[in-house]
């Protein structure tokens, strides 16, 4: 009898669990959308913005596209082709520099940066493309890892966030943030 009586609470126990009509019925989409909209709006957060927060909606794809055939042309080292997707000037934030570079100086510049690094990979993980609520700014975000072999044969590699900002189709900022990753234990 113990047996039987086990093996009958343990299927009431699954059924009463796992009843997805009961779930469906009680969850609307309208409302569970409407719960999220008025939650969010009454959220005391813990920090506070300098500017308001600009309700970020899905970007242009086209912009994802523009951001990553110039980090693709910078990878095969086509300098005229990378810098032919940056606006007149770029506010270029990079690894300990910061500097607005005005666009006929990006292909030397660009150049330079190749000359201790022959050999350059990236492996892209994710991108997101958004635009605010007011339509006023649009920005581009990839995650991938760099990996690379300098003049001297030495590999090494970073994860890498790229944010870059789009106007009239052209990049005007490109803010990299970068995380080395340990060295091997000897």
């Amino acid at each position: 009898m113990k047996p039987f009586l086990s093996l009958s609470c343990l299927i009431l126990l699954v059924t009463a669990c796992n009843n997805p009509e009961r779930k469906t019925e009680t969850m609307g989409t309208d409302s569970t959308k409407a719960a999220t909209e008025s939650s969010s709006d009454e959220m005391n957060y813990p920090y506070t913005l300098d500017k308001p927060y600009k309700n970020w909606k899905p970007g242009d794809k086209k912009h994802t596209l523009t951001v990553l055939k110039m980090l693709k042309a910078w990878e095969t080292k086509n300098a005229a082709e990378c810098a032919s997707y940056f606006g007149d000037s770029v506010d270029l934030a990079v690894d300990y520099f910061h500097k607005v570079i005005p666009h006929d100086s990006l292909i030397s510049m660009l150049e330079d940066s190749w000359k201790d690094y022959p050999n350059v990979r990236l492996k892209m993980d994710d991108w997101e493309s958004v635009i605010s609520d007011d339509k006023k700014h649009e920005w581009v975000t990839v995650w991938y890892k760099q990996t690379w072999t300098d003049s001297k044969g030495k590999t090494d590699s970073l994860a890498v966030v790229n944010d870059a900002k789009i106007v009239n189709g052209k990049i005007v900022v490109f803010d990299e943030k970068i995380r080395h990753f340990p060295s091997a234990k000897k």
